[in-house]
């Protein structure tokens, strides 16, 4: 399972792996945005969906038991640290990485594709400058890897 995105002048990625920050990114408040499973779900046909996270709601395990993401909850310290070792664990070349907060910038960085999403919680300045793109919302952001015609229209050179 892949998704092959060729982007002229620039990468060519081969996609295996989604790894995803949760809260800011796939919920807010502890909540998943209900408009996000089906696209999960549907990108799960093509790559492993993977969701670190601190869980700072302690939501997420209750929230994933029944979607097809891989899920890791992350200890308190360094976690910026802990998910840009999953990534290179993944062989960060067949990863996109998603996020929003601080300790999502080294993920973003590593991954062969870094996209940063902007929630009601915001997204902090260091992984805003560490992204390949920015997305208003996760929606705009799954969207993007499911219609790589988009992607591939804000990456050429």
């Amino acid at each position: 399972m892949a998704i092959s995105i060729d982007i002229p002048g620039g990468k060519n990625l081969r996609i295996r792996h989604i790894v995803l920050d949760f809260n800011g990114t796939l919920a807010v408040d502890g909540r998943l945005l209900s408009a996000v499973i089906p696209l999960l779900i549907k990108l799960s046909e093509q790559v492993k969906i993977h969701v670190v996270t601190a869980d700072t709601f302690k939501t997420a395990v209750s929230t994933f038991e029944k979607l097809p993401v891989h899920l890791v909850v992350l200890k308190n310290e360094k976690q910026h640290i802990a998910k840009a070792r999953y990534v290179e664990n993944l062989d960060a070349s067949s990863v996109i990485a998603i996020g929003n907060g601080f300790n999502d910038h080294l993920m973003l960085q590593k991954a062969a594709l870094g996209i940063a999403v902007i929630l009601e919680e915001g997204v902090a300045s260091k992984t805003l400058l560490s992204s390949d793109m920015i997305c208003r919302n996760i929606d705009d952001a799954l969207m993007l890897i499911l219609n790589s015609h988009r992607l591939i229209a804000g990456l050429r050179s």
